[in-house]
Protein backbone atom coordinates (compact mmCIF):
# COMPACT_ATOMS: atom_id res chain seq x y z
CA UNK A 1 0.00 0.00 0.00
CA UNK A 2 1.63 3.28 -1.11
CA UNK A 3 1.35 6.67 0.47
CA UNK A 4 -1.24 7.97 -1.83
CA UNK A 5 -3.55 4.49 -0.98
CA UNK A 6 -3.46 5.24 2.72
CA UNK A 7 -6.67 5.46 4.68
CA UNK A 8 -8.60 5.84 1.95
CA UNK A 9 -10.93 2.85 2.65
CA UNK A 10 -11.23 4.59 6.57
CA UNK A 11 -11.07 8.46 5.02
CA UNK A 12 -14.12 7.41 2.31
CA UNK A 13 -16.56 5.83 5.27
CA UNK A 14 -15.36 8.45 7.92
CA UNK A 15 -15.55 6.77 11.31
CA UNK A 16 -18.48 4.52 10.86
CA UNK A 17 -16.62 1.53 10.62
CA UNK A 18 -14.51 1.71 13.39
CA UNK A 19 -17.58 2.36 15.56
CA UNK A 20 -19.25 -1.16 14.80
CA UNK A 21 -17.72 -3.66 16.95
CA UNK A 22 -18.90 -6.86 17.23
CA UNK A 23 -20.28 -6.33 20.94
CA UNK A 24 -21.49 -9.95 21.03
CA UNK A 25 -18.24 -11.87 20.06
CA UNK A 26 -17.19 -12.13 23.55
CA UNK A 27 -20.13 -13.77 25.35
CA UNK A 28 -20.52 -15.94 22.15
CA UNK A 29 -17.60 -16.80 22.84
CA UNK A 30 -17.95 -17.55 26.97
CA UNK A 31 -17.84 -21.31 27.56
CA UNK A 32 -17.92 -22.72 24.39
CA UNK A 33 -16.36 -26.22 23.36
CA UNK A 34 -13.00 -25.35 22.77
CA UNK A 35 -9.42 -27.28 22.35
CA UNK A 36 -7.74 -25.08 25.38
CA UNK A 37 -8.94 -24.09 28.51
CA UNK A 38 -7.63 -20.15 28.73
CA UNK A 39 -7.25 -18.64 32.69
CA UNK A 40 -6.16 -15.56 34.08
CA UNK A 41 -3.02 -17.14 33.38
CA UNK A 42 -2.96 -16.79 29.66
CA UNK A 43 -3.81 -13.38 30.19
CA UNK A 44 -0.88 -12.46 32.33
CA UNK A 45 1.60 -14.29 29.93
CA UNK A 46 -0.22 -12.32 26.82
CA UNK A 47 0.48 -9.22 29.28
CA UNK A 48 4.08 -10.22 30.04
CA UNK A 49 5.64 -10.75 26.59
CA UNK A 50 4.06 -7.66 25.03
CA UNK A 51 5.93 -5.74 27.91
CA UNK A 52 9.09 -7.79 27.23
CA UNK A 53 8.86 -7.28 23.35
CA UNK A 54 8.12 -3.33 23.68
CA UNK A 55 11.31 -2.71 25.81
CA UNK A 56 13.11 -4.23 23.12
CA UNK A 57 11.76 -2.35 20.54
CA UNK A 58 11.49 0.90 22.65
CA UNK A 59 15.59 0.82 22.91
CA UNK A 60 16.29 -0.95 19.33
CA UNK A 61 13.43 -0.41 17.35
CA UNK A 62 10.37 -1.95 15.83
CA UNK A 63 12.73 -4.27 12.89
CA UNK A 64 14.65 -5.51 15.67
CA UNK A 65 11.12 -7.62 17.07
CA UNK A 66 8.38 -7.61 15.35
CA UNK A 67 8.83 -11.16 13.57
CA UNK A 68 8.77 -12.40 16.82
CA UNK A 69 5.72 -10.63 18.40
CA UNK A 70 3.55 -11.67 15.14
CA UNK A 71 4.89 -15.23 15.67
CA UNK A 72 3.99 -15.37 19.10
CA UNK A 73 0.17 -13.76 18.30
CA UNK A 74 -0.09 -16.06 15.68
CA UNK A 75 1.06 -19.33 17.31
CA UNK A 76 0.02 -19.24 20.95
CA UNK A 77 -2.20 -16.57 21.15
CA UNK A 78 -4.44 -17.38 18.64
CA UNK A 79 -5.18 -20.86 20.36
CA UNK A 80 -6.18 -19.12 23.60
CA UNK A 81 -8.88 -16.73 21.78
CA UNK A 82 -10.08 -20.14 19.77
CA UNK A 83 -10.44 -21.72 23.67
CA UNK A 84 -13.00 -22.21 26.09
CA UNK A 85 -12.94 -19.33 29.18
CA UNK A 86 -15.29 -17.26 30.95
CA UNK A 87 -16.54 -14.10 29.90
CA UNK A 88 -14.55 -12.16 32.27
CA UNK A 89 -11.13 -14.25 31.23
CA UNK A 90 -12.62 -13.60 27.30
CA UNK A 91 -12.54 -9.37 28.06
CA UNK A 92 -9.49 -9.35 30.01
CA UNK A 93 -7.74 -11.91 26.85
CA UNK A 94 -9.19 -9.46 24.15
CA UNK A 95 -7.66 -6.37 26.22
CA UNK A 96 -4.28 -7.81 26.46
CA UNK A 97 -4.08 -9.01 22.68
CA UNK A 98 -5.47 -5.95 21.87
CA UNK A 99 -2.31 -3.92 23.31
CA UNK A 100 0.08 -7.15 21.62
CA UNK A 101 -1.87 -6.57 18.23
CA UNK A 102 -1.19 -2.45 18.88
CA UNK A 103 2.51 -3.15 19.61
CA UNK A 104 2.78 -5.05 16.40
CA UNK A 105 1.15 -2.35 14.47
CA UNK A 106 3.82 0.39 16.40
CA UNK A 107 6.68 -2.06 15.09
CA UNK A 108 5.72 -2.08 11.80
CA UNK A 109 5.23 1.35 11.33
CA UNK A 110 8.67 2.00 12.60
CA UNK A 111 10.02 -0.32 9.94
CA UNK A 112 8.79 1.43 7.46
CA UNK A 113 5.39 -0.65 6.44
CA UNK A 114 2.44 1.90 6.46
CA UNK A 115 -0.13 -0.11 5.22
CA UNK A 116 0.68 -3.18 7.26
CA UNK A 117 1.00 -0.86 10.61
CA UNK A 118 -2.90 0.66 9.91
CA UNK A 119 -4.30 -3.17 9.59
CA UNK A 120 -2.91 -3.85 12.77
CA UNK A 121 -4.31 -0.55 14.48
CA UNK A 122 -7.51 -1.26 13.43
CA UNK A 123 -7.62 -4.91 14.64
CA UNK A 124 -6.13 -3.54 17.94
CA UNK A 125 -9.02 -1.05 18.03
CA UNK A 126 -12.08 -3.49 17.38
CA UNK A 127 -10.37 -6.36 19.59
CA UNK A 128 -10.74 -3.09 22.21
CA UNK A 129 -13.76 -1.85 21.72
CA UNK A 130 -15.10 -5.71 21.83
CA UNK A 131 -13.67 -5.62 25.13
CA UNK A 132 -15.59 -2.65 26.41
CA UNK A 133 -11.72 -0.95 26.88
CA UNK A 134 -12.10 2.74 25.94
CA UNK A 135 -7.81 3.32 26.90
CA UNK A 136 -7.09 0.95 24.22
CA UNK A 137 -9.59 1.61 21.53
CA UNK A 138 -8.52 5.48 21.78
CA UNK A 139 -5.07 4.79 22.26
CA UNK A 140 -5.58 2.52 18.72
CA UNK A 141 -7.44 5.43 17.44
CA UNK A 142 -4.10 7.36 18.15
CA UNK A 143 -1.93 5.64 16.33
CA UNK A 144 -4.19 6.26 13.26
CA UNK A 145 -4.05 9.74 13.74
CA UNK A 146 -0.63 10.20 14.57
CA UNK A 147 0.02 7.72 11.14
CA UNK A 148 -2.17 9.77 8.88
CA UNK A 149 -0.59 13.30 10.02
CA UNK A 150 3.08 11.67 9.47
CA UNK A 151 1.66 10.62 5.94
CA UNK A 152 -0.39 14.70 4.93
CA UNK A 153 -3.91 12.48 5.01
CA UNK A 154 -4.99 15.69 7.28
CA UNK A 155 -8.70 15.37 7.41
CA UNK A 156 -8.30 12.03 8.02
CA UNK A 157 -5.80 12.55 11.30
CA UNK A 158 -7.72 15.40 12.79
CA UNK A 159 -11.34 13.33 12.30
CA UNK A 160 -9.72 10.17 13.97
CA UNK A 161 -8.00 12.48 16.65
CA UNK A 162 -11.10 14.18 17.72
CA UNK A 163 -12.76 10.62 18.21
CA UNK A 164 -10.04 9.47 20.05
CA UNK A 165 -9.95 12.65 22.48
CA UNK A 166 -13.56 11.91 22.80
CA UNK A 167 -12.87 8.61 24.07
CA UNK A 168 -10.00 9.60 26.29
CA UNK A 169 -12.46 12.19 28.00
CA UNK A 170 -14.14 9.16 29.84
CA UNK A 171 -11.19 7.99 31.63
CA UNK A 172 -9.92 9.40 34.75
CA UNK A 173 -6.11 8.93 34.42
CA UNK A 174 -4.74 12.32 33.19
CA UNK A 175 -1.82 10.99 31.70
CA UNK A 176 -4.54 9.02 28.94
CA UNK A 177 -5.74 12.79 28.76
CA UNK A 178 -2.78 14.57 27.90
CA UNK A 179 -1.87 11.68 25.84
CA UNK A 180 -5.00 12.41 23.48
CA UNK A 181 -5.40 15.21 23.69
CA UNK A 182 -1.84 15.63 22.19
CA UNK A 183 -2.70 14.08 19.61
CA UNK A 184 -5.98 16.50 18.80
CA UNK A 185 -3.57 19.24 18.95
CA UNK A 186 -1.05 17.38 16.30
CA UNK A 187 -3.78 17.33 13.91
CA UNK A 188 -5.12 20.53 14.50
CA UNK A 189 -2.05 22.34 13.73
CA UNK A 190 -1.34 20.24 10.62
CA UNK A 191 -4.58 21.44 9.65
CA UNK A 192 -3.61 25.10 10.18
CA UNK A 193 -6.23 24.78 13.01
CA UNK A 194 -4.19 26.85 15.58
CA UNK A 195 -6.56 27.90 18.05
CA UNK A 196 -7.74 24.14 18.76
CA UNK A 197 -4.40 23.12 18.53
CA UNK A 198 -3.50 25.75 21.31
CA UNK A 199 -6.66 25.01 23.57
CA UNK A 200 -5.61 21.22 23.13
CA UNK A 201 -1.95 21.48 23.82
CA UNK A 202 -2.69 23.82 27.28
CA UNK A 203 -5.28 21.11 28.03
CA UNK A 204 -2.73 18.56 27.98
CA UNK A 205 -0.16 20.37 30.03
CA UNK A 206 -2.91 20.78 32.98
CA UNK A 207 -3.64 16.84 32.65
CA UNK A 208 0.39 15.86 32.33
CA UNK A 209 1.09 18.56 35.38
CA UNK A 210 -1.85 16.30 37.75
CA UNK A 211 -0.37 13.16 36.42
CA UNK A 212 2.27 11.08 38.92
CA UNK A 213 5.91 10.65 37.00
CA UNK A 214 5.49 6.49 38.15
CA UNK A 215 3.83 4.67 34.90
CA UNK A 216 1.02 2.61 36.25
CA UNK A 217 -0.23 -0.57 35.05
CA UNK A 218 -2.71 0.64 31.85
CA UNK A 219 -1.14 1.36 28.31
CA UNK A 220 -1.98 5.24 28.64
CA UNK A 221 -0.44 5.48 31.94
CA UNK A 222 3.21 5.12 30.40
CA UNK A 223 3.07 8.24 28.33
CA UNK A 224 5.99 9.66 30.66
CA UNK A 225 6.15 13.74 30.87
CA UNK A 226 9.41 13.32 28.68
CA UNK A 227 7.35 11.96 26.08
CA UNK A 228 4.59 14.71 26.66
CA UNK A 229 7.60 17.63 26.35
CA UNK A 230 8.69 16.12 23.30
CA UNK A 231 5.32 15.62 21.35
CA UNK A 232 4.61 19.53 23.06
CA UNK A 233 8.24 20.63 21.66
CA UNK A 234 6.99 19.29 18.00
CA UNK A 235 3.70 20.94 17.86
CA UNK A 236 4.98 24.17 18.65
CA UNK A 237 7.44 24.11 16.15
CA UNK A 238 4.60 23.22 13.34
CA UNK A 239 3.00 26.54 15.24
CA UNK A 240 6.38 28.44 14.09
CA UNK A 241 6.84 29.19 17.98
CA UNK A 242 10.42 27.85 17.89
CA UNK A 243 11.61 29.11 21.35
CA UNK A 244 8.46 27.12 23.06
CA UNK A 245 9.38 24.66 20.69
CA UNK A 246 13.30 23.63 21.83
CA UNK A 247 12.15 24.44 25.66
CA UNK A 248 10.17 21.61 25.52
CA UNK A 249 12.53 19.92 23.96
CA UNK A 250 15.39 20.28 26.60
CA UNK A 251 12.40 19.81 28.86
CA UNK A 252 12.34 16.22 27.74
CA UNK A 253 16.32 15.60 27.36
CA UNK A 254 17.26 17.15 30.49
CA UNK A 255 14.63 17.25 32.92
CA UNK A 256 12.32 14.07 32.72
CA UNK A 257 15.01 12.52 30.92
CA UNK A 258 14.34 9.65 28.54
CA UNK A 259 16.24 5.90 28.93
CA UNK A 260 15.27 4.80 25.78
CA UNK A 261 18.04 5.26 22.67
CA UNK A 262 15.67 5.01 19.76
CA UNK A 263 13.38 7.91 21.54
CA UNK A 264 16.01 9.78 22.95
CA UNK A 265 18.12 9.78 19.52
CA UNK A 266 14.90 11.32 17.90
CA UNK A 267 14.42 14.25 20.44
CA UNK A 268 17.81 14.83 19.61
CA UNK A 269 17.45 14.87 15.48
CA UNK A 270 14.67 16.90 16.52
CA UNK A 271 15.91 19.16 18.67
CA UNK A 272 18.67 20.09 15.92
CA UNK A 273 16.28 21.34 13.63
CA UNK A 274 14.82 23.64 15.59
CA UNK A 275 18.45 24.93 16.85
CA UNK A 276 19.26 25.20 13.06
CA UNK A 277 16.19 27.23 12.47
CA UNK A 278 16.59 29.44 14.98
CA UNK A 279 20.23 30.28 14.08
CA UNK A 280 22.33 28.31 16.11
CA UNK A 281 24.31 26.55 13.72
CA UNK A 282 26.96 25.00 15.70
CA UNK A 283 25.03 23.90 18.74
CA UNK A 284 22.94 22.20 16.14
CA UNK A 285 25.76 20.50 14.64
CA UNK A 286 26.99 19.07 18.45
CA UNK A 287 23.33 18.00 18.77
CA UNK A 288 22.93 16.08 15.45
CA UNK A 289 26.54 14.21 16.66
CA UNK A 290 24.41 13.29 19.76
CA UNK A 291 22.31 11.89 17.81
CA UNK A 292 24.26 9.73 15.62
CA UNK A 293 25.98 7.92 19.30
CA UNK A 294 22.58 7.54 20.48
CA UNK A 295 20.93 5.65 16.89
CA UNK A 296 24.27 3.55 16.61
CA UNK A 297 22.10 -0.02 15.87
CA UNK A 298 18.61 1.44 15.79
CA UNK A 299 16.60 -0.34 13.19
CA UNK A 300 13.51 2.36 12.70
CA UNK A 301 12.48 4.02 10.05
CA UNK A 302 12.44 7.86 12.17
CA UNK A 303 16.26 7.20 12.97
CA UNK A 304 16.72 6.88 8.93
CA UNK A 305 14.43 9.80 8.43
CA UNK A 306 16.33 11.61 10.47
CA UNK A 307 19.63 10.85 8.97
CA UNK A 308 18.59 11.69 5.72
CA UNK A 309 16.97 14.71 6.59
CA UNK A 310 20.05 16.10 8.65
CA UNK A 311 22.12 15.19 5.35
CA UNK A 312 19.66 17.39 3.42
CA UNK A 313 20.22 20.31 5.36
CA UNK A 314 24.27 20.08 5.60
CA UNK A 315 25.48 21.32 2.51
CA UNK A 316 23.24 24.66 3.57
CA UNK A 317 26.34 25.23 5.65
CA UNK A 318 28.82 26.50 3.75
CA UNK A 319 32.77 25.90 5.59
CA UNK A 320 32.19 24.37 8.26
CA UNK A 321 34.63 22.32 9.26
CA UNK A 322 32.08 20.66 12.22
CA UNK A 323 29.03 19.96 9.04
CA UNK A 324 31.52 18.14 6.71
CA UNK A 325 32.76 15.99 10.01
CA UNK A 326 29.23 15.40 10.74
CA UNK A 327 28.66 14.76 6.52
CA UNK A 328 30.88 12.17 6.57
CA UNK A 329 30.07 10.47 10.06
CA UNK A 330 26.72 10.00 8.10
CA UNK A 331 28.07 8.93 4.90
CA UNK A 332 30.09 6.31 7.10
CA UNK A 333 26.76 4.65 7.95
CA UNK A 334 25.45 4.48 4.47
Amino acid sequence: MDRRQFLTASAAVGLAALDLPDAEAITRRANRPGPVAVGMGEVSAVRTMTTTLGNAASELGGGHARHLAVRYLTLDVKQWLDGRCTEKVGRELFAATSELVHLIGWMARDEGNQGLSQKYYLHSFRLAAEAGENELAATALRGLADQAVDLGHTPTAVRLAEACEQRGRRLADPKAQAYYRNTFARAAAADGDRTTAVKMLTSAQAAIERATPRPGQSWASHYSHGRWAHESGMIHAGLGDLAAAEEHLRLALDIHGLDRRRTRAIVLADLGHVQLKRGNTETALATWNDFLDCADGVQSVRINDGLASIAARLPGIPDSPSAAELGERIAARA
